[in-house]
């Protein structure tokens, strides 16, 4: 008997996780989940549940500043999934099989307010380091003025690039035409891959709040009807470049946040094509339902609702918005995993002795 997620899978969808616990990995590589991304809210939850306490307590016992400990406790948990996916990256000769793995977000924190021109110098040498020789793993590098700066470096340098914190077809363009800046550079297209997250679920809270005069049949339809556009204009583009490996685009923030929508509706809408990063909460939810998935990719609502669409949102104004809500959310949650690796020094006894030790010049995160 197929299952849901099997059908999903059917369609042309590639499903990844938008986790990387050890047991939700595999739970739905079992299911036909071929990849992951992770995010510091993820490795924070994973510290909390006590299942990293050892490797935590050898970085901390070195000595170690937070920063240094959330970095490596990053890619030791990422390296994790990588190797349940590795089997999928090799039989799909690099097109499938990859984890994400989130640069600094504290770059990007206001309360720094670091010069764009330094924040692109570390998103380059730190995608460089944490990129290279890690097959399977994707970078991901935020669609901001200063990692947008950063791509066509890191393409012209060989890492495979997953670009984030995408709302609106303008970001979109701007770091694909970098990247392909960066691999027409490298000239290593047979292994170029990239990838364009675009959140959906936040895009439809975002007219809830400000565009409440839209129509009950246009409503709650925004994110998707942008998030196709997008992929149609990715389609377009890389369909004469003769690649060996698709330039996808990333379904993201598919996870419901009203209770009376269906917990599948942004799952069934882009049923067909490329990635959808799912919470594990919609892989269960898609699971149990016992619906049977076709392609929807590249139907859109009627015309007179998407002319509404088109006709409503200032795209400029929810770009604005969403991008400033979207660093706080990029950067709070680094911020929650260094109060707890800190926290859980003091639990060691350990604070007095990282606080002697001499912190490096320019610490990583």
């Amino acid at each position: 008997m197929v299952t849901p997620l099997q059908s999903l899978i059917a369609t042309g969808t590639k499903v990844w996780l938008d986790s990387i616990d050890p047991g939700a990995i595999a739970q739905n590589r079992a299911w036909g989940a071929t990849g992951a991304t992770s995010n510091p809210i993820i490795i924070r939850d994973l510290i909390q549940t006590g299942q990293l306490d050892q490797p935590l307590g050898q970085l901390l016992r070195k000595g170690l500043s937070d920063d240094e400990v959330a970095w490596h406790m990053t890619d030791l948990a990422v390296q994790k999934a990588q190797d349940v996916f590795r089997p999928v990256w090799e039989q799909t000769h690099g097109n499938d099989g990859y984890v994400s793995f989130e640069l600094d977000p504290l770059l990007e924190d206001p309360e720094r307010n670091l010069p764009v021109e330094e924040r692109t110098r570390r998103y380059i040498e730190l995608g460089k380091e944490w990129g290279r020789e890690h097959p399977g793993r994707m970078i991901k590098v935020p669609n901001t003025d200063a990692g947008v700066a950063a791509l066509e470096e890191l393409a012209a340098a060989g890492i495979t690039l997953n670009v984030t914190l995408t709302f609106t077809p303008r970001q979109y363009e701007q770091a694909r035409e970098a990247i392909c800046r960066g691999a027409q550079r490298g000239r290593a297209l047979e292994r170029f891959k990239s990838v364009y997250s675009i959140f959906v679920s936040r895009v439809d809270v975002y007219t809830a709040e400000h565009l409440p005069q839209l129509s009950p049949a246009a409503q709650g339809q925004v994110g998707i009807v942008n998030a196709k556009h997008i992929w149609r204009m990715n389609r377009d583009f890389w369909a004469d470049k003769r690649l060996p490996l698709s330039q996808e685009i990333i379904f993201a923030s598919t996870g419901v946040k009203k209770p009376e929508d269906s917990p599948i509706k942004y799952v069934e809408a882009f049923a067909g094509s490329d990635i959808q990063t799912n919470p594990p909460a919609t892989n269960e939810a898609m699971q149990k339902s016992g619906h049977t998935f076709t392609r929807q990719v590249d139907r859109l609502p009627p015309d007179n609702v998407v002319a509404e669409i088109e006709r409503t949102v200032d795209m400029n104004h929810l770009e604005a918005t969403l991008m400033r809500e979207g660093v706080k959310k990029f950067t709070d949650p680094q911020k929650a995993l260094l109060k707890l690796i800190a926290q859980k020094r003091t639990e060691l006894g350990l604070a007095a002795r990282a606080a002697e030790r001499p912190q490096p010049a320019g610490q990583r995160r």
